[in-house]
């Protein structure tokens, strides 16, 4: 077998999230279809990650075996899928890896992007596409909360479950290392931007939420510096809406 690493974006929006269930409507099955109907029989493709619907992603990843008889170039790949695909689907590249390389165990870091809108009333081209918070916040307030995730912690208080944790949990499950947690604004439109080794279940979501809710004044850094110092306590949290978040980038060795 031949083993592909695809590169797509897609709108969420219209999606029930990446992974493939009995409903349908997901991001995995649509692309799976596609395939079947190129190769005229089932192929099931292997993603760095799940994204929940209503997420985005600018360069999600995934890889795929596909029989060595089916002597397509990457460009033919990409024009043949993306011909059957959606509009709010788009293969952007296809490049030959290695046997051993995994979309997702070969990962070393993602990078994502949570867009706000601040704007009294949301523009059209945003519905779906950025969180309408029209709250008053204090910016420097944000730069600060975001800070705070920075390095190696525990971010269990920041992430939700999804039910299909290893059991028992090992000691270090929740912990992630935050590379960059950084914010620009243009005219009303604020851009939160994470790079890490990994996230967790609805993580960005949590960390966004809680950071906004520290700039509105509803809760303060030390919330924050208290949920790593003492992650098993329970507490309220607030989680963003999938809206505005993106998958920007999966990160790899450049050696593949």
């Amino acid at each position: 077998m031949l083993r592909l690493l695809f590169t797509c974006a897609y709108d969420g929006a219209p999606w029930h999230g990446w992974q493939s269930q009995l409903g349908g409507d997901t991001l995995q099955d649509c692309i799976e279809e596609a395939f079947a109907r190129i190769l005229k029989s089932p192929l099931r493709i292997h993603a760095a990650g799940r994204t929940d619907a209503g997420v985005h992603a600018l360069a999600q990843c995934f890889h795929a075996d596909v029989p060595p008889t089916c002597r397509m170039s990457a460009d033919a790949w990409r024009a043949a899928l993306n011909a059957l695909l959606p509009p709010s689907v788009r293969i952007l590249r296809v490049q030959p890896v290695s046997a051993n390389f995994h979309a997702r165990f070969s990962a070393r870091g993602k990078e994502y992007e949570y867009r706000i809108c601040c704007a009294s009333i949301l523009p059209p081209h945003l519905a779906g596409r950025a969180w309408h918070c029209t709250r008053r916040f204090d910016t420097a307030m944000l730069r600060r909360a975001l800070r705070l995730y920075c390095g190696e912690h525990d971010f269990r208080r920041f992430a939700a479950r999804r039910g299909n944790e290893p059991q028992p949990i090992p000691s270090d499950y929740f912990t992630r290392t935050i590379f960059s947690a950084t914010l620009s604004k243009q005219a009303d439109l604020l851009t939160i931007r994470f790079c890490g080794s990994g996230f967790l279940y609805r993580m960005v979501r949590m960390m966004v939420g809680t950071a906004m809710r520290t700039a509105c004044g509803a809760s303060s850094l030390d919330d924050i510096r208290e949920a790593f110092s003492h992650p098993n306590d329970a507490a309220p949290r607030f989680c963003a809406p999938p809206d505005g978040l993106y998958l920007v980038r999966v990160l790899y060795d450049a050696e593949m």
